[in-house]
């Protein structure tokens, strides 16, 4: 049988309260899209990108280092094709630790929040048209 003291009780409430806190939604979101320069072609991320604001009215872009400018290329190609707007550029850096130098590394980091244009008018439906809303999304 486990005694706790009030001091310990005490403190695994607080804990406890803590953890309960804890807002989820900040640091996973199912509308953000972490994007890479090495791992998956430029359309793949535009077409999720696509999807993502179906599902969820908008999607937030976020790269680190070289990936910026696959991330910025996707906002891109999502606004000159009148499929999203630009709500928000956030940008900012980060330490991630490199082991070969044994120490932290500061990197770039982006984050662009696009919303959906909803108009149909901006939607083509020419089956041609790389950028056209497919009906399989």
């Amino acid at each position: 049988m486990l005694l706790f003291s009030h001091s310990h009780t005490t403190a695994m409430e607080a804990i406890t309260e803590g953890v309960n806190n804890i807002n989820i939604s900040d640091s996973y979101k199912k509308n953000r899209i972490q994007v890479s320069n090495t791992k998956k072609p430029l359309f793949f991320y535009v077409n999720l990108a696509k999807r993502y604001m179906q599902q969820h009215n908008e999607v937030e872009l976020s790269a680190l280092g070289m990936a910026i400018a696959t991330v910025v290329t996707v906002a891109e190609i999502l606004k000159n094709n009148e499929l999203a707007i630009e709500k928000k550029i956030t940008t900012s850096t980060v330490d991630i630790k490199d082991d070969s130098r044994g120490r932290p590394v500061q990197k770039a980091k982006v984050r662009i929040n696009t919303q959906f244009l909803l108009t149909l008018k901006y939607v083509s439906i020419n089956p041609s048209n790389p950028m056209a809303l497919d009906s399989a999304l």
